[in-house]
């Protein structure tokens, strides 16, 4: 049975810890689930949400649970994720998002600006590792 660990070290503040754990332990994972970085485009490949950060991570977030619940896994599962940006400045937003479909479970995480994405009109991309 998998049982997964989700938590912070004594001694070392979590600042944002609405949003990300500083460690997650997965003991006897059946599977684990890469995902994809996964971009702000609909089910027919069509831009969502240009010029707005808050939907294009909300998009990105819809994305990554169709790819799960079709490889058999959750959000609640997502044990990794790390998120690439064209602008740190908009950090809140994509935090506001993430705080909408993470609520309990939450992943570890890491943040990276980028000068570009795929296409113009990207602002985030979010590749995740699930186990379950």
């Amino acid at each position: 049975m998998t049982q997964i660990t989700r938590g912070n070290p004594p001694g070392m503040k979590n600042v944002r810890a609405t949003v990300y754990n500083h460690y997650v332990r997965v003991d006897h994972p059946r599977s684990f689930i890469f995902v994809s970085g996964q971009v702000s485009r609909d089910g027919d490949g069509n831009q969502v949400g240009t010029g707005s950060m808050l939907e294009q991570t909300r998009q990105c977030i819809r994305n990554i649970e169709k790819s799960l619940t079709a490889a058999g896994g959750t959000l609640a599962d997502i044990v990794w994720t790390t998120v690439y940006t064209t602008d740190m400045r908009e950090f809140r937003q994509i935090v506001a998002a993430r705080e909408e479909f993470f609520k309990d479970h939450l992943p570890t995480s890491t943040m990276v600006e980028v000068a570009h994405l795929a296409d113009p009109g990207l602002m985030v991309e979010i590749q995740v590792i699930a186990a379950v």
